[in-house]
């Protein structure tokens, strides 16, 4: 009998476990973001299961114009989950594909690159050049929305660390 309670509260215990997991993943973005997932997720789950397989993957991929994509390419998608993809495990993963970012450190390395004279900033307006034809190439608005500045325009890029690895935490 007393084991019998024992494997009981386990599985409770799990399922708490789980929930707390499940539920931590819908903190983890805005309202309006899990709609644009959710929407996103019925896009790529062809068939409306609620679960992406290998062949929604597929057909996803078939849409957009590529026909040919390896089966391993897939399998590694499918891997990631690491079990049935629903619309949870498919937040999770964007969760911590978009949290995970560089270390503070190797992104200060990047931006001293940038600071020949170790002064702790960087030229605004060479740098925005390097934005508008770099990379991923951000649009003017989103360029500096959220960039620390000094008195001379220039970009306090210790502080634009700060923010990138812990967010833009302002006290009221």
């Amino acid at each position: 009998m007393a084991s019998r309670k024992a494997g009981t509260r386990g599985k409770v215990a799990a399922t708490k476990q789980a929930q707390r997991g499940s539920s931590n993943v819908f903190s983890m973005f805005e309202q309006a973001q899990i709609q644009e997932f959710k929407e996103a997720f019925s896009c790529i789950d062809q068939n409306r299961d609620g679960i992406i397989c290998k062949a929604d993957l597929r057909e996803t991929y078939s849409q957009l114009g590529k026909v040919s994509v390896p089966e391993e390419e897939l399998d590694a998608m499918l891997q990631e989950g690491k079990g049935p993809i629903n619309f949870t495990v498919f937040l999770t993963l964007f969760g911590e594909k978009l949290n995970g970012t560089d270390p503070e450190e190797a992104i200060l390395s990047a931006f001293r690159m940038f600071d020949p004279s170790g002064k702790g900033v960087v030229n605004k307006d060479e740098f925005k050049q390097l934005l508008l034809t770099q990379a991923d190439k951000f649009s003017p608005a989103e360029m500096f929305a959220l960039t620390p500045m000094d008195l001379a325009g220039n970009i306090d890029y210790k502080s634009l660390c700060y923010i990138i690895t812990h967010g833009d935490e302002k006290e009221e």
